[in-house]
C-alpha cells in the first residue's frame, strides 16, 4: 500500500471526526477524590482523556500496577517525523506523563514483558524500559512495509505483524526472522499470544481506499508448527485489536466499522459497542470488564465498563 493510500484513509476519517466531534476537546476526566485510594492494579472504566492524546493507536495495561501505556502516532501513520511518543496514565485515566517516551516516528502496537515495553515503529521493533522510559533496543526489520501490532511469547519472543506484506516477524535476542507469510494470513493486523498459539486478526485484502471486499477473520497459528486453525469460520471484521476476555473468548475491535465485538470460544461473534470509525488496538482488563479504546480519528482514549453487555 502506498503512502498516499495510508494518508487517504486516516485523513478522511480524521476530517470526518473533526466535523462531528471536534476531536473530543474538553473531555478530560475529573480528578478522583483525594481519599479515593486505588488498590495496585485496579483499572476503572467510565473516563475519557483528550489532553496529550494525538492519533492514539494502541493501549497496553500493566495489570500488576494498573499503569496504562498508549502509543501516539502524532502525525501520518507512515511518517518519519520524530513526533511519535508513548504516554503513561494511571488506572483512573489520569495522565502521569504525556512524554514518557519521545522521539519515535509512528509507534503502533504495544505489549509489555518482564519490564520491557515493546512497540513497532514503521520498520523497527523497539524495546523500552518500563520504569524509566529509556529505549533499550532497536531491531530493524528488513523489507518491512507497515509494521503494526506486537505480541510477546512466554519465552520473550516478540511477534510483529506487517499487514501490507502479509507477513508476521519474530524478534528474539536482537535478531529478526520471518515467522509466517502469505495470503493465508489474511493481511494480519492484531496479534495476541494465548498459550501455545498466536491469535491473529486478519484485516482482509485492502482495496485502494483501504476498505475491503472481504474482511478478515480471527484464527490461530501454532507457535511450534505454525499450523493455522480458524476461530471464526467466516470473515467478519477489519480486525485491529485483540484481547483475551478471561473466559476463553476474545474482545476485538473493528477499525473501519467503529465497533467493539466479542468472539466466543466456539467462534460466535456479537457486537458489544458501536462508535465512530477509528477504534484501534484496545486493551481489556477482565477484572471489571474494562475496555480501553484508542479512538484514533478523534484524538482520545476512553475506558468503558462492558459488564452490562459482556456476560
Amino acid at each position: 500500500m502506498t503512502t498516499t493510500r495510508h494518508r487517504l484513509l486516516f485523513t478522511v476519517a480524521f476530517c470526518a471526526s473533526l466535523a462531528l466531534a471536534a476531536c473530543g476537546r474538553g473531555e478530560t476526566p475529573a480528578a478522583p477524590p483525594e481519599d479515593a485510594a486505588m488498590p495496585a492494579g485496579h483499572v476503572m472504566g467510565g473516563w475519557t482523556v483528550t489532553d496529550g492524546i494525538e492519533t492514539p493507536e494502541s493501549v497496553w495495561v500493566d495489570t500488576v500496577s494498573g499503569t496504562i501505556y498508549s502509543s501516539q502516532i502524532a502525525g501520518a501513520p507512515d511518517g518519519r517525523d520524530g513526533n511519535g511518543r508513548i504516554v503513561k496514565l494511571d488506572g483512573h485515566g489520569q495522565m502521569v506523563s504525556s512524554t514518557f517516551v519521545t522521539g519515535l516516528n509512528a509507534p503502533k502496537g504495544l505489549r509489555g514483558h518482564n519490564g520491557t515495553l515493546w512497540t513497532s515503529d514503521i520498520d523497527e521493533v523497539i524495546g523500552i524500559d518500563m520504569a524509566s522510559g529509556d529505549i533499550t533496543s532497536r531491531v530493524k526489520i528488513d523489507g518491512a512495509m507497515f509494521l503494526n501490532d506486537v505480541a510477546v511469547g512466554p519465552d520473550g519472543t516478540v511477534y510483529v505483524s506487517d499487514m501490507m506484506a502479509n507477513r508476521i516477524h519474530a524478534v528474539r535476542d536482537g535478531k529478526a526472522s520471518v515467522f509466517a507469510e502469505g495470503e493465508q494470513l489474511e493481511w494480519p493486523n492484531g496479534l495476541l499470544v494465548d498459550g501455545n498459539r498466536l491469535i491473529v486478526g486478519g484485516w482482509g485484502k485492502p482495496k485502494p481506499d483501504f476498505t475491503t471486499e472481504v474482511p478478515g477473520r480471527l484464527f490461530a497459528l501454532d507457535l511450534q508448527t505454525k499450523a493455522k486453525t480458524p476461530i471464526t469460520p467466516e470473515p467478519f471484521a477489519n480486525i485491529d485489536g485483540i484481547e483475551s476476555d478471561g473466559r476463553g473468548g476474545f474482545v476485538v475491535t473493528d477499525y473501519l466499522a467503529g465497533k467493539i465485538l466479542h468472539v466466543g470460544a466456539a467462534g460466535e461473534v456479537r457486537d458489544l459497542r458501536q462508535f465512530m470509525p477509528g477504534t484501534a488496538d484496545l486493551a481489556f482488563v477482565p477484572e471489571g470488564n474494562v475496555a480501553i479504546v484508542p479512538h484514533m480519528n478523534e484524538n482520545k482514549l476512553a475506558a468503558y465498563d462492558l459488564s452490562g453487555v459482556l456476560k
